[in-house]
């Protein structure tokens, strides 16, 4: 059985935002802060669920399957839950490309818990506990993680602004 977890879609999300095919894991593993190991078993997880193939020995992302799982499936295995109030890294509405849509929701910003973040709000626990480090180190993923995160939320407009954001970005390229 195979169990897609947070560092799956972390792993498709850093492909998507780099726009490229053929990315040596070791690559992969120094910008996400992991192990080339994990990489290695995470494309073969995403391999069996169907949100990645391989074609001519590289590694591809099935950017339809990934975005219906985003829009439709996310919500459900990884939800957003508020936590306390703490001190990190705005995501979901918090975050461009949504902040400037959402103005008035300012004093409840969602943020991923992060010593070193600039912003209070409520914590949103990430997918893995390298997205907030990741998202710093890469403007095009932060926008795709706090999409995902506005995503897994229980607000229809945000998701529903966040979708379509979501197909823009994952499916301009396919």
């Amino acid at each position: 059985m195979t169990v897609i977890n947070g560092l799956d879609i972390l792993v498709l999300l850093k492909v998507v935002a780099l726009s490229e095919m053929n990315i040596p894991s070791k690559t992969l593993a120094e910008a996400l802060f992991v192990e080339p190991s994990e990489i290695t078993r995470s494309w073969k997880r995403t391999r069996v669920a169907g949100l990645s193939y391989s074609f001519n020995h590289e590694q591809r992302v099935n950017r339809a399957g990934l975005l219906e799982l985003l829009i439709h499936g996310l919500r459900y295995v990884f939800p957003s839950e508020r936590g306390a109030i703490t001190r990190g890294i705005p995501t979901g509405i918090a975050a461009e490309p949504l902040k400037s849509q959402f103005i008035d929701a300012m004093s409840e910003a969602p943020v991923w818990p992060y010593a070193e973040g600039q912003m209070r709000g409520y914590s949103i626990k990430p997918l893995h506990r390298q997205v907030p480090r990741a998202a710093l180190e890469d403007p095009k993923l932060y926008e795709l993680l706090a999409l995902v995160d506005a995503a897994r939320g229980d607000r229809v407009r945000e998701r529903t602004l966040a979708g379509e954001e979501l197909t823009k970005r994952l499916m301009q390229d396919a």
